[in-house]
């Protein structure tokens, strides 16, 4: 391999370097602080759709929401006695029946849920946006260092090759780093310890308190929404998925509605 292609290789080695180093994260010590709401640990765990559901969750609990038709959301009178910015956000966006993922783009939405990623990120669980931009562009820039060294020093097929293959451990690196989590190492500490302190119920009789079944739903997603509010995931359409086409349903393991004497006063 041509001593010149080794220039290419330190270069995209120290695109990853300045990558790892953008990437890095300092969060302070929660200690005995209370956790975050469960929005923002939704937002933790599975992005803005994930605070939006819990907002929604929330907010049907109140009765201030309800599945309207082909699995949509739609506004059920007041938002409630409440502050909560993303469920104030959410609910002022249901000017209309929207399916969940046109709501979170919404821009009451998204306004509510970008001010919470902001205070997430300043306490250190999400990785800052900008620093998080520049490591992806380096990140990619890393793939491209290799081909253009390669194309440059390559003189022959077997060359051009040999370069190639020298070049595969940092574009390998580069792809594991592309797909870190925007949540930070401290951030799933904490969904696992609380995932460890709360283990889902086997059913949902359990749990009497309709803040831990927010909590539940942040935690574990679907699983909880199929257990604590069936008929409301499955006709609000919150168990649907992009890929999935009207008329689909997912299995519903839940069961069947509880009923207004369910947890949270509604399922």
């Amino acid at each position: 391999m041509p001593t010149a292609m080794w220039w290419f290789i330190g270069a995209a080695c120290g695109q990853l370097l300045l990558a790892a180093v953008l990437l890095r994260t300092r969060s302070r010590e929660r200690g005995t602080e209370e956790p975050p709401q469960p929005q923002a640990l939704a937002l933790l765990r599975g992005g803005r759709r994930a605070a939006v559901t819990v907002a929604l969750v929330a907010l049907h609990q109140r009765g201030a929401v309800a599945a309207g038709r082909k699995h949509t959301i739609r506004a059920n009178g007041g938002p409630g006695r409440t502050r909560d910015p993303v469920q104030l956000g959410v609910h002022g966006a249901l000017d209309r029946a929207f399916r969940l993922r046109d709501l979170a783009q919404r821009p009451e939405a998204r306004r509510a849920v970008d001010t919470l990623s902001g205070e997430l990120r300043g306490a250190g669980l999400l990785r800052p946006r900008t620093r998080l931009w520049a490591a992806r562009v380096l990140l990619g820039c890393v793939p491209v260092t290799v081909l253009a060294g390669a194309y440059a020093t390559g003189r022959s097929g077997t060359t051009a090759v040999g370069a190639l293959a020298a070049g595969t451990l940092p574009v390998l690196a580069a792809v594991v780093l592309l797909r870190l989590p925007t949540a930070t190492p401290a951030a799933r500490r904490l969904l696992s310890a609380l995932r460890e302190r709360y283990p889902l119920p086997a059913h949902r009789r359990e749990v009497t308190d309709g803040k831990l079944v927010q909590l539940y739903v942040a935690l574990y997603g679907d699983p909880a929404l199929r257990l604590f509010l069936p008929r409301f995931s499955r006709d609000g359409g919150l168990l649907d998925r992009p890929r999935e086409v009207d008329g689909f349903r997912p299995p519903d393991g839940g069961g069947g509605d509880a009923g207004p004497g369910a947890v949270g006063g509604r399922c």
